[in-house]
C-alpha cells in the first residue's frame, strides 16, 4: 500500500515528515510513504506572522489537499496545527514527543540571566518576546522570520547578539555546531503549546487513518490535549503569547498524574497571569488553569494585546 504524505517544503518540514514516514514504514509491513511537498502561505508570507493572524497560515493548503484526497495525510509542528479541525479532518497520531524546550543559541551566555543589558535578541516568537521581556525588560527583541539556517546565518552575521530556537527543531535537522544552551522551562521559559509535538493529520475514515494509529504515543496526546485546551480558551492562535507545558507528576495514581504550567503575557513582558495545576484528567487540569488564568487578569491581558 502506498501513502501519500503532505509536508511543507522547508529543511525541517520534510525532516519531520521523513521521520514519520520511516516510523510508519517500519511499524506496517508492506508500506509505502510517498512526501509530497506543499507550499503553504505561512511559507509565502515574509512579514510578522503576527500581523496577518496564525490560524491556518501553515496548514491550510495541506488540509485542502486531505480534503480533496490528493492527500492521505499530513505531518505538522503541533504548535502551527490550529486547534479547531475541520469536521472531516482528525489528528491521528501524536508521535512521542521530543524535548520541547527553547534554546539561547549564544557565544557568551548560557541563560537570559548571563546577556549583558542592551542584548540583541532575535525570535520571530511573540510569546519567546513576552517571556525574555518578563524577565529581562532592558534586553532588546528584534523580530526575525525563515528557516533555521536562516536565522543561524542572522545570528552569525551578527544582527543579534543571540537568537532563540526550538530544541526540537535543532535536533531533527542535526545541528551540532552551534552553542545551543537549553533554557529551563521551570525558571527561564516555559515551552510553547505542542512544542517538541508532531501531529498526523488525516481525512476522517480516510486510508490512513487507522494505519497512523501504529506510532500514537498517548501519553504525549494526554499532556498536548490540556495545553492545546488552554490555547482553545484564549482564542485559539498560534500567535499568542500564551505558554503552556503539561509533563508527568510521579506518584499521582499510578504514575498518570500530570502537571500543568501556563502563562499569558502582553508582547512586551510588563502584564502576565500565570498558573499551575495537578491532577489526572488532562482536560480538567486544563479547564483548573484557565480559570485561575483569568482570576490573574488574562481578560485584561488579552484585552491590551488585541486593543
Amino acid at each position: 500500500m502506498r501513502l501519500r504524505l503532505g509536508t511543507r517544503a522547508s529543511a525541517l518540514a520534510l525532516a519531520q515528515s521523513g521521520q514519520v514516514a520511516r516510523q510508519l514504514q517500519a511499524a506496517v509491513e508492506g508500506l509505502s510513504v510517498e512526501l509530497v511537498s506543499v507550499s503553504t502561505q505561512g511559507d509565502r508570507y515574509r512579514g510578522p506572522l503576527a500581523k496577518v493572524g496564525g490560524k491556518g497560515l501553515f496548514t491550510e493548503e495541506l488540509e485542502a489537499g486531505l480534503l480533496d484526497g490528493s492527500l492521505d495525510l499530513a505531518v505538522h509542528s503541533l504548535k502551527d496545527l490550529p486547534v479547531g479541525l475541520r469536521e472531516e479532518l482528525t489528528v491521528a497520531a501524536y508521535p512521542k514527543r521530543v524535548d520541547p524546550r527553547d534554546v539561547l543559541i549564544s557565544e557568551g551566555a548560557q541563560t537570559l540571566q548571563d546577556l549583558a543589558p542592551g542584548s540583541r535578541i532575535l525570535t520571530g516568537s511573540l510569546r519567546r518576546q513576552a517571556e525574555i521581556l518578563r524577565r529581562r525588560p532592558e534586553l532588546k527583541v528584534l523580530p526575525v522570520r525563515g528557516n533555521v539556517d536562516t536565522r543561524l546565518g542572522k545570528w552569525r552575521r551578527g544582527d543579534g547578539d543571540a537568537v532563540v530556537l526550538a530544541a526540537a527543531g535543532l535536533a531533527r535537522l542535526g545541528v551540532e555546531d552551534i552553542p545551543a544552551h537549553p533554557l529551563d522551562p521551570e525558571t527561564e521559559m516555559l515551552p510553547a503549546p505542542g512544542q517538541g509535538t508532531l501531529a498526523v493529520e488525516v481525512r476522517c475514515g480516510g486510508p490512513a487513518e487507522e494505519i497512523c494509529r501504529a506510532i500514537h504515543h498517548e501519553a504525549t496526546a494526554r499532556a498536548v490535549r490540556c495545553e492545546r485546551r488552554v490555547v482553545a480558551a484564549f482564542g485559539a492562535d498560534c500567535t499568542l503569547p500564551l505558554a503552556a507545558w503539561a509533563r508527568p507528576e510521579v506518584g499521582i495514581e499510578g504514575d498518570r498524574g500530570l502537571r500543568l504550567s501556563t502563562l499569558l503575557a502582553t508582547p512586551d513582558g510588563r502584564h502576565y497571569a500565570y498558573a499551575e495545576a495537578v491532577g489526572v484528567d488532562s482536560l480538567a487540569l486544563a479547564e483548573a488553569c484557565i480559570e485561575d488564568l483569568r482570576k490573574a487578569g488574562a481578560e485584561d491581558i488579552l484585552a491590551r494585546i488585541r486593543g
